[in-house]
């Protein structure tokens, strides 16, 4: 019997929330975590909101990417407990990417013509979080640090779950953390004409799916899930609260930005998790979009979806339409939504979603979460360069 990998503990901190409870409990009930960016001044910039956290403005942001990593840490091992294993069978895998000095930063090691102090320097590189998660928990097995963009978090999680199968561990803790409200990336984004212009009305401007999204809302925050063998958790009595059975990797090799129109990378990656799990298209009930709220990926993905369910009406939202773009942590804090969706039988809603562009004609839940028994769930995380990835997660 191939070894099962569950889910025994959640955590995450988003512009929704400072927990899992709150978070999930803001994206039921419909609520934005989107407003007038507070970290800088953005007045003058053409995009002046964002979906950010609840943070203090005065560290670097590689410490504060550490301290957002460290309280969704903090939650997923309170709801786990102490992992009872050996350290060479726990091992570690997280999404991220290299953080970003600040231009105040940048203006000031110019004036004063002096290189970033090595902490900085150690903090600033992507695997720090994933070492900095070891040395906490006392992970001597696997540990790994996953880049790709908007898929990493997703593939940080499919690659614990392949660990686990394989025998290598017992337990990975497994998530993404990101950070890019600052003045470089919001820039950025906008002038490659990805960001929603709607400064008027941040709270509506995340709008997937919609004839009237012009782009997607960066946000932030962090999400991690503890992942055990099915009958190690059940031996030592620990709550299960799901599993992770199918996860699908693709690749465009189209173009940086966008999708290809006919969604083949998306519905390869859901065909992929499907077959992993062992399910056929009918037997999935809901899917956690990538949905970002831009013209074409939205599009793309919604043919990649007809692709793979043709005429099964599987209930399709995205979560990003109410804490916006997460990046490198998208994909781990859906899959807990999307986890979250199967346990409670409740799909969060795409809220902004007035008018369905008739390009994305899918059985979508608009506006109101919805009550639904499901039993099998897709969450989707798509990146730039054209990486894809899918989990499918299950009712424990």
């Amino acid at each position: 019997m191939r070894r099962r990998a569950v889910v025994t503990g959640l955590g995450m901190i988003t512009p929704l929330g400072r927990d899992v409870a709150s978070t999930w409990q803001a994206l039921i009930e419909g609520r934005s975590g989107i407003g007038p960016i507070r970290r800088f001044d953005a007045t003058d910039f053409p995009v002046t909101f964002a979906a950010e956290v609840d943070l203090p403005s005065n560290m670097d942001e590689g410490q504060l990417k550490l301290d957002l990593a460290d309280h969704a840490l903090s939650e997923a091992l309170a709801g786990s407990g102490e992992l009872p294993y050996a350290p060479h069978r726990v091992g570690v895998c997280v999404g991220s990417e290299a953080a970003r000095p600040s231009l105040e930063v940048i203006a000031r090691r110019h004036r004063l013509a002096s290189f970033p102090e090595r902490s900085e320097l150690e903090r600033a590189a992507p695997q720090a979080p994933s070492l900095h998660v070891a040395r906490r928990i006392g992970a001597t097995g696997p540990v790994t640090t996953l880049s790709t963009a908007c898929t990493s978090s997703s593939q940080a999680v499919g690659e614990g779950v392949l660990r686990i199968r394989r025998g290598e561990v017992d337990a990975m803790v497994v998530g993404g953390v990101d950070l890019l409200v600052n003045p470089v990336m919001v820039t950025g984004f906008a002038l490659l004409g990805a960001l929603s212009t709607r400064n008027e009305d941040p709270q509506g401007a995340s709008r997937p799916f919609d004839s009237g999204r012009d782009g997607f809302v960066l946000g932030e925050g962090a999400g991690f899930l503890v992942l055990e063998e099915e009958g190690a958790a059940r031996a030592r009595g620990v709550e299960i609260l799901g599993a992770v059975d199918g996860f699908g990797c693709s690749c465009n090799a189209y173009r940086i930005t966008d999708s290809p129109p006919d969604g083949r990378g998306a519905a390869q990656a859901m065909l992929n998790a499907l077959a992993d799990a062992g399910l056929s298209p009918d037997q999935v009930g809901y899917i956690n979009a990538h949905g970002t709220s831009t013209a074409m990926n939205d599009a793309s993905e919604s043919r990649g979806i007809r692709r793979v369910f043709g005429d099964h009406p599987v209930r399709v939202s995205s979560t990003k339409s109410a804490m916006g773009h997460l990046v490198a942590a998208c994909g781990a804090v859906e899959a807990i939504v999307t986890l979250l969706a199967v346990r409670d039988g409740v799909l969060p809603p795409t809220i902004n979603l007035d008018n369905p562009d008739p390009e994305c004609d899918l059985a979508h839940v608009a506006r109101f979460a919805e009550r639904a028994r499901v039993e099998h769930a897709l969450t989707n995380a798509f990146g730039f360069g054209g990486s894809n990835g899918s989990l499918l997660v299950s009712r424990a």
